[in-house]
């Protein structure tokens, strides 16, 4: 207890806190940025911090990273671009309640939403970081595998009113993922001779392609006109304090839905190459499962903006627990962490529980400090967006966001084919919106693909090593293995048994 309440008090101490408070809105912006990730947020950061002391040094990262991912939801919202890949699902039901001139009400939700996630994510990272870091040790290849698997079931969930055309984007996004060196062997596949292929397809570029540039070109269609304003502003008409109510009640309206998505993203996080963009969908996807409503989801029901933040807030805590605890990253910010804690001549690992303990807690008592800190200058940062698209009229909105894309799509990787890929997958998605096709299975595929496929060699190869003869006998028999198997199939069968009580109710 003398180590809490010692940890406590560093964290609210007036220069950690005046550092934070100055950090949190560069952060969101970061973030907000399509293509300018929470990763190169943190990576600009950290060698600002080697003047620093430790503590001041870590609460500065978690200030930046909690920010970075909750600006992400900025773009997600009022233009239906994930400013980051953990708001993906975030724009299947917040667009749709921008464009129903809810804007203001969902990221009032997603302030909630975000708090929760980050209290119950911080629990769970202070409380359970040993035990939770054990569970991730037992997740080989074979288990990857199948989590992948699971993650592909949900494609039901994204697929809006087809499910035929779902799977047939669930397998074009695997197809695109296949695009370059293979992850294990180092086959080319799908070059077609030019060289720049060969590194794949950058995830943020496609997100810019298939979410942003589709909505740039209808935008377009009316240049004169201004962004949304074929529907009414409520906040404007209902006041603002009417809307954060509620915001307030969309948040806690159901408390399983909020409960169970953080919880979802503190348990992916804490696998290794997993992170928010697989925790917001599967969080979406169990919330349109559990719905009594599934059929609002997609049209902007609130419970899905609430499943999504919720989900990949509890994220960013859980990527730390293999990180604290064994030294394993969980994330690409946790990487970057960990040559933070390095040069602080912090080693990760049972030494940062016992030796260092005071600086171990302050950190994570900091990521709920931050994220309540962020919660409350994102309310404000998130009229400040909101009231900055209203007012742009289209003809200056598309080109400046267009350049925004192509800039964001380039600075990833310095790599202007990930710019070809972005424009291209942009035009794609387009023809594809108006064919029918949701590019929430597109995504899913892309996002699931190479560690489905690193999964299955892997886990093969290992297989041949334990039974020669027999290598598809250990994606069968391992406890884990077995239990997700259960869990595909009960998630892939849900659809059918969901759509047959819908006929018995009628």
């Amino acid at each position: 207890m003398e180590i809490f309440f010692q940890a406590f008090l560093n964290v609210l101490s007036p220069k950690n806190l005046l550092a934070m408070i100055l950090l949190i809105p560069l952060g969101m912006m970061a973030g907000a940025l399509p293509g300018f990730t929470a990763t190169m947020a943190v990576s600009i950061l950290v060698p600002f911090t080697f003047v620093m002391d430790p503590i001041m040094g870590l609460i500065s990262v978690s200030a930046v990273y909690c920010s970075a991912i909750y600006g992400g939801a900025f773009p997600a919202i009022l233009i239906n671009t994930p400013g980051t890949p953990s708001s993906i699902a975030t724009c299947f039901d917040g667009y749709p309640m921008a464009q129903q001139g809810r804007a203001q009400e969902a990221l009032f939700t997603i302030a909630f939403a975000s708090l929760v996630g980050g209290f119950i994510g911080t629990v769970g990272l202070i409380a359970f970081s040993l035990p939770l870091a054990k569970i991730a040790l037992k997740f080989g290849p074979p288990e990857y595998f199948w989590v992948s698997i699971f993650g592909l079931t949900i494609i039901a969930g994204l697929s809006g009113d087809s499910l035929l055309k779902g799977v047939a984007g669930g397998v074009l996004g695997l197809l695109i993922s296949t695009i370059g060196i293979a992850p294990v062997g180092g086959d080319v596949r799908f070059t077609f001779g030019i060289s720049s292929f060969q590194g794949g397809v950058e995830l943020i570029s496609i997100l810019i392609g298939f979410f942003c540039i589709p909505e740039v070109l209808k935008m377009a269609r009316n240049p004169l006109s201004s962004y949304l304003k074929e529907t009414q502003d409520i906040a404007k008409n209902e006041g603002y304090k009417s809307v954060l109510l509620k915001g307030f009640h969309n948040a806690f309206a159901d408390i399983t839905n909020l409960v169970r998505s953080s919880i979802i993203g503190l348990f992916v996080g804490i696998l290794p190459g997993a992170g928010g963009n697989i925790a917001n969908l599967i969080a979406y996807s169990e919330a349109k499962r559990a719905s009594k409503n599934p059929e609002s989801f997609g049209k902007g029901n609130p419970q899905g903006i609430v499943a999504t933040e919720s989900a990949d807030k509890g994220t960013i805590m859980g990527s730390f627990v293999p990180l604290l605890t064994l030294g394993v990253p969980g994330s690409p910010v946790a990487a970057v962490v960990y040559g933070a804690l390095m040069i602080q001549g912090l080693n990760p690992g049972p030494e940062l529980f016992t030796k260092h303990a005071d600086i171990t807690y302050t950190f994570m008592m900091s990521f709920f400090v931050a994220m309540a800190l962020t919660v409350l200058i994102g309310m404000f940062a998130g009229m400040l967006f909101y009231q900055v698209i209203m007012r742009t009229p289209i003809r200056v909105l598309v080109p400046a966001i267009l350049l925004l894309t192509i800039v964001g799509s380039y600075a990833v990787r310095n790599n202007y084919m990930d710019v070809v890929f972005m424009l291209g997958s942009g035009f794609l998605g387009y023809v594809l919106a108006n064919l029918g096709f949701s590019p929430g299975p597109i995504v899913l595929g892309l996002v699931l693909g190479p560690i489905a496929e690193k999964g299955l060699v892997q886990g093969y190869l290992m297989g041949n090593s334990v039974s020669p003869g027999m290598p598809w006998v250990i994606f069968f028999t391992r406890p884990i293995s077995i239990v997700l198997i259960i869990i595909s199939i009960i998630s892939a069968l849900w659809p059918l048994y969901a759509a047959r009580r819908r006929r018995r109710a009628v």
